[in-house]
């Protein structure tokens, strides 16, 4: 599936400020899952501009503004063509040793995971424990239906909320609301997941989904969020507990972190007046081309 993505943010102050170097994470990431055919990022006021990645490999971009660069406003605009080909979400094969759920991960691979099997901060291991067995009292034994009834637990345990705010609730919050927006549905699965000893990791990206013509005022598109588990021999695979599904071709990741907080689109902080009071604004289209 070919998509164009154009996704502008701009950021609104009560007075001129001037900026701390800025972390952007909005260039798609590129594996044999997905390509990226173009990609432009635009930024009022300009900046320096140095691409690189991060610890966990994922492509960021920072910007460093001018000292004299003072002004009330801070805009971002990206647009790409993405290729997404993982047409059917199964088209995997797991080792012998995963077949079957609980298995134990190589002692190289428990090395490598270490930060996506500890718990979520804020999560409550024995109410996670006792979540489970509330939810999922008999789960399947093979690994990918166990993974599907898992994914679609959270999914009909939580009631789904649009939150525009910053941050992300923790695991706890999220039980005690029965619900939350799709960063905190994330948090959750992945902290179930790691309480069940299976290595779990934050995804933030964007998601095409046409809205049903049925629906007379839908929402319109925003990033979204979900999580990955890694399954020996399959490597990385995307799950949405907001949908209950795994992830498909509809699907565009820019950028994972076992720390969910840490890949937030764009990072910084700017300088002016105690006084000084922001507003976000964004817009993103995406297109099926």
């Amino acid at each position: 599936m070919f998509l164009r993505i154009i996704h502008q943010t701009r950021y609104e102050y009560s007075q001129p400020v001037s900026f701390a170097p800025h972390a952007i994470y909005l260039r798609p990431r590129e594996n044999p899952r997905q390509r990226l055919h173009d990609f432009k990022l635009d930024l009022d006021p300009a900046a320096r501009r140095v691409a690189t990645s991060d610890a966990e490999d994922n492509p960021i971009e920072w910007a460093f503004f001018a000292p004299d660069t003072i002004v009330p406003s801070l805009r971002l605009r990206s647009e790409f063509l993405v290729e997404t080909l993982d047409t059917n979400p199964f088209d995997f094969f797991l080792k012998p040793s995963a077949l079957v759920f609980p298995f134990a991960y190589d002692s190289a691979d428990r090395y490598v995971l270490a930060s996506c099997l500890a718990l979520p901060a804020g999560s409550d291991g024995a109410q996670l424990r006792t979540w489970l067995d509330t939810h999922l009292p008999a789960p399947p034994r093979d690994t990918v239906p166990f993974l599907t009834a898992l994914n679609t637990a959270v999914r009909n345990a939580l009631f789904y909320t649009r939150r525009d705010e910053p941050g992300i609730q923790t695991p706890a919050e999220t039980l005690a609301r029965a619900g939350g927006s799709c960063r905190d549905y994330a948090v959750l699965f992945m902290a179930l997941c790691r309480t069940l000893g299976l290595a779990a990791r934050f995804v933030s990206g964007y998601l095409h989904e046409p809205p049903a013509a049925d629906i007379p005022n839908p929402l319109p598109p925003a990033m979204h969020a979900w999580a990955e588990v890694y399954l020996p021999g399959a490597g990385w695979r995307g799950l949405d507990p907001t949908r209950g599904i795994f992830c498909d071709d509809s699907f565009v990741p820019i950028a994972h972190s076992a720390v969910a907080e840490s890949v937030n689109p764009v990072q910084g902080n700017f300088f002016g007046p105690a006084s000084v009071a922001s507003i976000l604004h964004t817009s993103l289209t995406i297109d099926k081309l």
